[in-house]
């Protein structure tokens, strides 16, 4: 039998519709809530940062919507994603199970977050959006916003988490390329920022005070509107197109995962890959397993509370029904920066709940040691986000071996590591300490969080 190691599809055979799995939830999430009122909120609350096609997107229930053709257009610049069978990764393992992989790092971006970018700043072009403004962890969201928005005309201001912004100069210096501006958060431009530098002239920053630097700069002119790389419905929606592809590359293959794994931080890219698959789980009786992998310094679908909570420290974005740490929560500083955020996404938070995806937690070091085998294996260095789905995918293949059987395994690899290498070269120096977050520190966090309550 011929040795299959990469599954490639045809322009023809991408996918032309995202996939919104709100239309075969057997529970739907509760409403966001407004922060002043405590009603829930309505497309005009939302349509002073977000344009009204994706509210739309946001609340919608129907199962399909298309991709237009200008998003195709670029999509068909990098789509269809090649899916890689890692047969040098199973041979280093010496694994019965199968083990692949969906390559989202083929971009202008080398992350999975072009899928979303594209459509974003499509959008607001056409309801004659002038200006954007957008936080980023890790840079992987802001380098795909930045180049999404300089094609489409668009301006773009990105408030970068400031350990980030020192650990990874690559990133921003390539929004700049791409005609972005790039401001280090906390910043001195906003109030949000400059309340938090007032407590801690030192702070480390994180994605919800970048969020509520982005927001307060979007709330303050019409034709300026804020975008989200992770998190809300509509960013979920148009990342869907990996796992619908996957559903294709896979039959192709003669083969279908038994596992499905993916990094998570918000919740874009394991939602992206696994979504479709439990769409299948849902109408067609198959039984995948889906397993979300984040930072045990982070852990806000294993140690979290499910609860109404700010997706932003400040307390400007809606109230939101979702595991949190607390939005005050500061995590420690990992290199994943791209998972460095206190609570999930409301559709991953409500699946959770009703036990339809599974999570674990991981230790730094251990993702990097995983990283590191793919790297020297399959010829691909990864972002510190992805070494957290390779270090998932490693557990499962050997779990597995351990009970005897042989299972198909899917992960997602969201993005390279070119621009992180920094981080590896901590690794390689032996200095890239574990950190994990104790109950008590989640419990003050939680405390110290506190919402309205009406």
């Amino acid at each position: 039998m011929e040795k299959i190691t990469k599954i490639l599809l045809t322009e023809n055979e991408m996918p032309r519709k995202w996939y919104n799995i709100m239309a075969d939830m057997p529970n739907k999430p509760l409403p966001p809530l407004h922060p002043a009122t405590g009603k829930p909120v309505g497309p005009d609350d939302l349509s002073v940062i977000f344009p009204m096609e994706l509210i739309k997107q946001e609340v919608s229930t129907e199962r399909y919507i298309e991709i237009p053709d200008e998003v195709l257009d670029l999509y068909r610049t990098f789509r269809p994603s090649p899916l890689f069978r890692a047969h040098n990764l199973e041979k280093a393992l010496g694994t019965k199970s199968k083990i692949y992989y969906k390559y989202e790092g083929g971009n202008y971006s080398g992350s999975h977050k072009a899928n979303t970018a594209i459509p974003q700043a499509y959008y607001n072009k056409m309801e004659g959006v002038r200006r954007i403004t957008t936080e980023t962890g890790a840079g992987q969201w802001g380098s795909a916003m930045s180049y999404a928005c300089n094609h489409f005309g668009l301006e773009l201001l990105v408030f970068m988490v400031r350990v980030s912004y020192e650990q990874k100069p690559g990133r921003k210096l390539m929004m700049n390329a791409y005609n972005a501006r790039v401001v280090p958060s906390p910043s001195t431009m906003t109030v949000a920022g400059r309340k938090v530098l007032e407590l801690d002239p030192e702070s480390p920053g994180s994605l919800g005070i970048a969020i509520s630097e982005a927001m307060e700069i979007a709330a303050q002119d019409p034709y300026t509107k804020y975008s989200l790389g992770s998190v809300l419905n509509h960013v979920i929606l148009h990342q869907t197109i990996i796992g619908e592809e996957a559903l294709i590359q896979f039959n192709k293959a003669g083969d279908y995962p038994d596992v499905v794994i993916g990094c998570f931080g918000g919740g874009s890219n394991f939602s992206g890959i696994s979504f479709p698959f439990l769409r299948e789980n849902l109408t067609n009786g198959r039984q995948t397993r889906l397993v979300a992998v984040e930072p045990a310094s982070c852990p806000k679908l294993t140690m979290g509370k499910f609860t109404y909570d700010f997706g932003d420290q400040s307390g400007m974005t809606p109230l939101l029904p979702m595991y949190t740490l607390g939005h005050n929560f500061i995590p420690d500083k990992i290199h994943a920066g791209g998972l460095r955020y206190h609570g999930a996404g409301v559709l991953v938070s409500q699946l959770r709940k009703d036990g339809f995806v599974e999570a674990k937690a991981k230790m730094q070091r251990e993702c990097f040691e995983g990283a590191m085998l793919f790297a020297r294996t399959e010829g691909i260095l990864p972002a510190p986000e992805s070494s957290y789905a390779i270090a998932g995918a490693l557990d499962e293949a050997r779990r597995a071996d351990l009970e005897g059987v042989s299972k198909t395994i899917l992960f997602n690899l969201s993005g390279h590591g070119h621009f992180d290498i920094t981080a590896y070269e901590k690794y390689f120096e032996d200095y890239l300490p574990d950190h994990e977050a104790t109950p008590e520190e989640i419990e003050l966090s939680l405390a110290n969080s506190a919402v309205p309550t009406f």
